[in-house]
């Protein structure tokens, strides 16, 4: 399970950056509309104020009005409005407007125009608002409006609402951060307590706080949950636990009675059948004694014993044990051992556990084959301990039921044993905080424990 690191994955920051996406873009349409209605606004003043020159002058009398329009001009210094009389051939007679602009429309309203102006420090026309009226002796008048005031002011609108926008999101984001950085932190915190029960610890609960929010209704839910499994688990663990320990000591006297027997009948066909009757009673012994050894393991009560271990003189111990029964059989034992990491374990166990592994390999290799034991140290820096043989393998879908108690796969049932073998190799595995897989193919069958390594306080 990977831990949730990164806040902006959470929900409540998902839900956060979607408000804010959905703000901002509110914003900008507000943005657009209020600067529109503001032109709107403006030209309509503009254009007022255009029709209210231009009909002013219009009363002017017509001898008096090129000078009117030149004063105008004169006195308008900052370029406010702009006027220009011309003649019916569109030369310039007065005013600051260098020509008539085609843009005009002849019908008297105010439209967008470009023009030249007389005084322009400038090539490139100058946007304005302009209307024009002929007058009664073919003359044409000309008055503009420069547009500045308008985009100038949609400017200044558009800074202010940008402005207004960051004061708000970006603080806005910020406290939502901060918000679901709880959150975040409280899920974190609830994996890493699912991190022990996933490994089979049954007893630890998940944080609950006390805001009493749906985060602590799941955790307080689940945490009755595994009170309940636990109890059930408990039950079931029980009642085969007391099976094993209360037939032990009756099955044993009845093997120590049938063994007298056997022993006065030695040598006659009854003493045969006393003898596999003792043998019967033996197997099912040791199941019952398997069966207890795995209790006792996921009981988890001997990783506080727990020493600097070799590993490596563990395998080499596993490896001469079982050395000669391979080579009664014909079989290669390999063993290659690479520069491993510091580990902290039991040996004993762990020589209980690469025992088991290495006597299923050697027990399901036919004559002749090949058994490795093999360790090393992968990329991330754990030892990794591999058993390959040259079995039959087992199947893909037999991969995790292999290490639950008596199960048997096809390949095995017609070999002597419990199904419990690796039922305590994985107790044992998981007692030190290692992983067991199993891979192979129908040439054979490969355990792999990885064994993370001692980290330095």
């Amino acid at each position: 399970m990977r831990p949730l690191t990164d806040a902006w994955r959470s929900a409540t920051s998902r839900l956060i950056l979607i408000y804010g996406a959905l703000f901002a873009i509110w914003c900008v349409v507000l943005l657009g509309v209020v600067q529109w209605e503001a032109s709107r606004y403006l030209s309509r003043v503009v254009d007022q104020m255009l029709v209210a020159r231009i009909h002013y002058l219009e009363g002017t009398d017509a001898r008096n009005l090129p000078d009117t329009v030149a004063t105008a001009s004169a006195v308008d210094v900052q370029g406010f409005m702009r006027v220009g009389l011309f003649d019916a051939h569109g030369r310039r007679v007065a005013g600051n407007i260098a020509r008539v602009p085609d843009e005009l429309s002849e019908d008297g309203t105010v439209t967008s125009v470009k023009a030249m102006l007389v005084d322009a420090s400038r090539d490139t026309p100058m946007r304005a608002r302009g209307i024009t009226r002929e007058l009664p002796d073919g003359r044409r008048l000309v008055v503009i409006k420069d547009s500045t005031t308008i985009d100038g002011l949609g400017a200044i609108i558009r800074r202010g609402l940008l402005w207004g926008l960051s004061l708000t999101l970006i603080p806005g984001v910020l406290g939502g951060v901060l918000i679901a950085r709880g959150p975040a932190r409280r899920i974190r915190a609830i994996q890493q307590a699912m991190e022990p029960i996933r490994e089979g610890d049954l007893s630890v609960r998940l944080p609950v706080s006390r805001g009493g929010d749906e985060v602590d209704l799941l955790a307080a839910t689940v945490n009755t949950t595994l009170g309940e499994i636990e109890r059930l688990l408990g039950e079931v663990k029980g009642v085969s636990d007391n099976i094993a320990h209360d037939l032990r000591t009756p099955l044993t006297r009845m093997r120590t009675r049938l063994y007298r027997l056997q022993q006065q009948f030695a040598d006659t066909p009854e003493g045969d059948q006393l003898e596999a009757c003792v043998a019967e009673i033996d197997t099912v012994l040791g199941r019952f004694r398997a069966l207890l050894r795995v209790s006792e393991l996921e009981d988890r009560q001997r990783s506080a014993c727990f020493e600097d271990l070799d590993i490596g003189a563990v395998l080499r111990n596993v490896h001469d044990f079982y050395a000669p029964l391979a080579e009664d059989r014909g079989q290669a034992f390999e063993i290659r051992l690479d520069k491993l990491p510091p580990l902290r374990g039991d040996p004993q166990l762990m020589f209980e556990a690469f025992a088991n592994l290495v006597g299923n390999a050697i027990k399901f290799t036919p004559d002749g084959g090949a058994v490795r034991l093999v360790a090393t140290t992968d990329a991330a820096g754990d030892a990794r301990i591999d058993i390959a043989d040259t079995g039959p393998g087992i199947p893909e879908g037999e991969r995790e039921a292999v290490f639950r108690r008596f199960y048997r796969g096809d390949e095995t049932r017609t070999k002597p044993g419990c199904g419990l073998g690796l039922a305590i190799v994985s107790a044992i595995v998981r007692l030190h905080g290692y992983s067991l897989s199993v891979g192979g193919d129908e040439k054979g069958a490969v355990f792999s424990v990885i064994c993370p390594p001692v980290v330095s306080s």
